[in-house]
């Protein structure tokens, strides 16, 4: 089987797509995509771009939540940071998944996660979105 290398401009749709499910809004989509390819190198491989892709949309939007977790100093705790990119990343997986066609391994490759965390995550992930809780589009 021939396996044919995609180029960051041949994914270029498959990332605004992407970037349009995260955030819900076509504004916030390109400015996600013009952020990830202004970082991106011009030959990056498709899990770069991703990687890149995925450290953007962190950077710049995460997942809303509704926790107020404040130290005694008043600064919102690492806690809220990783409750963010939880759920930012359970919902990537799901669209990397969904809209890309990546295989387990390669999501894992792009989230920095075990093959087995990522599992978990899409078969959660996906109950979650059909149901629209916790993951729904948010910027």
């Amino acid at each position: 089987m021939i396996q044919i290398k995609k180029t960051p401009m041949d994914l270029i749709d498959d990332i605004y797509s992407l970037a349009y499910w995260m955030t819900g809004s076509e504004k916030a989509s390109e400015e996600l995509v013009s952020c990830t390819y202004l970082n991106a190198e011009f030959d990056a491989p498709e899990s770069e771009l991703l990687k890149t892709f995925r450290e953007c949309y962190i950077d710049a939007y995460g997942q809303q939540t509704d926790l107020e977790m404040r130290e005694p100093g008043g600064s919102v705790r690492g806690l809220m940071d990783s409750l963010r990119n939880w759920a930012a990343d359970i919902k990537l997986s799901v669209l990397l998944s969904e809209l890309t066609g990546l295989k387990h391994g390669q999501i894992a490759d792009v989230i920095g996660k075990p093959v087995e965390t990522v599992r978990l995550w899409l078969f959660w992930g996906r109950k979650f979105l059909l149901n629209d809780h916790l993951l729904k589009a948010s910027a």
